[in-house]
């Protein structure tokens, strides 16, 4: 009898990620591969883009600038994940974080513990680049007033659209989602799939 059981002991944990030796404390549960380790993070600027959209002529490239400090960025952000997830042939996330702001004691570096920790949280398996300007040298360049912003580059590598705050409309409370908005217009450029 005390076989049975081990044996319907050992079918039951198996089913559940574990082995016997995990339970006895010989090692850690098998569970599925981390994908956090497959995130990183890069320094760059927003010529580092410009260079990833010429290499990527031919698909759809989705930049999504964002902050850690920024509320709505952090909760779009998934939807930049599942865009990515969904359509790996024909679109290429990038996100640019634009976290330093030129403050000399904390350089952009300073920021990157922060930026990492929430990238790996969301499985972030793109280019990902932190921004080495001050943002608000970055925001000047764009002619950008606030984040988050995403820009959509065509397969011919121009922008075909930018979302950002100029689309706030009466009686909505973000200018954009990427459920309502940036999805359905990525898919109207890969041919209304």
């Amino acid at each position: 009898m005390t076989a049975v059981r081990a044996l319907l002991y050992s079918a039951v944990l198996l089913s559940c990620g574990l082995t016997v030796s995990a339970v006895a404390g010989d090692e850690k549960p098998a569970t599925q591969p981390s994908t956090a380790a497959a995130v990183e993070l890069q320094p760059g600027t927003w010529k580092d883009i410009t260079a990833l959209v010429a290499k990527h002529q031919g698909k759809i490239v989705v930049v999504d600038v964002w902050s850690t400090s920024c509320a709505p960025c952090m909760q779009e952000f998934p939807g930049l994940v599942r865009l990515q997830k969904s359509n790996p042939e024909q679109v290429v996330c990038i996100s640019f974080n634009v976290d330093y702001v030129g403050i000399k004691n904390k350089p952009a570096d300073f920021y990157r513990p922060r930026v990492e920790a929430f990238l790996k949280k969301q499985q972030a398996q793109f280019v990902n680049i932190l921004c080495m300007d001050e943002s608000d040298k970055f925001f000047a360049e764009q002619e950008l007033s606030s984040i988050p912003a995403v820009y959509v580059f065509g397969k011919d590598g121009k922008l075909a659209k930018r979302f950002d705050e100029s689309q706030l409309q009466e009686g909505r409370e973000e200018a954009f989602t990427y459920e309502a908005d940036i999805v359905p217009f990525v898919k109207q450029l890969m041919g209304g799939k």
